[in-house]
């Protein structure tokens, strides 16, 4: 088994790149799109750093579900790709990338989330049950999809889905 993996997903977005951009470059706004939020409803959040853009920091601590981590943008390009360094600290400690590409089109925006990141030894064995491509492919087709809805404006800004 491979050392590393990479799990792309994309999806096409009826808005220009700026609009898309916008969501992805502030951490602040992720509640608003990522699936990773519905993980543990009594999260702990914090932002720090610009809240937008390089050196914005996102911190979360929830349930065993959602572990606990932090997200930094690394690299912002605007309205083309956003550079995201994500560490997990719990349940399993972690280093990933991920990198959102914009694209226009002449109907808006593709979106593209690849994410990367080293398999440890225990994440190997994992593996070979539920493979970094189920897990994470799922997501974050659920996580574009909810963005295109925001974008487009199916979907009100701010957060997860109310009940």
């Amino acid at each position: 088994m491979a050392a590393e993996y990479r799990v792309v997903r994309e999806l096409h977005v009826g808005a220009p790149p700026a609009v898309v951009y916008e969501r992805l470059v502030d951490l602040r706004r992720w509640r608003g799109w990522s699936p990773y939020e519905d993980l543990d409803p009594d999260m702990r959040r914090t932002c720090s750093g610009a809240g937008s853009g390089v050196g914005a920091v996102y911190e979360w601590s929830g349930d065993l579900k959602a572990g606990a981590g932090r997200l930094e943008v690394v690299e912002a390009v605007p309205d083309e790709r956003v550079v995201v360094e994500q560490q997990n600290l719990k349940p399993l400690r972690s280093r990933s990338t991920t990198v959102l590409e914009l694209e226009e089109t002449d109907a808006g925006t593709r979106v593209t989330w690849a994410v990367t990141g080293r398999l440890t030894p225990l994440t190997r064995v994992m593996g070979l049950v539920a493979p970094m491509e189920k897990l994470l492919g799922p997501m974050h087709e659920k996580g574009l999809a909810r963005l295109r809805d925001e974008v487009e404006g199916a979907r009100p800004a701010g957060g997860p889905s109310s009940s």
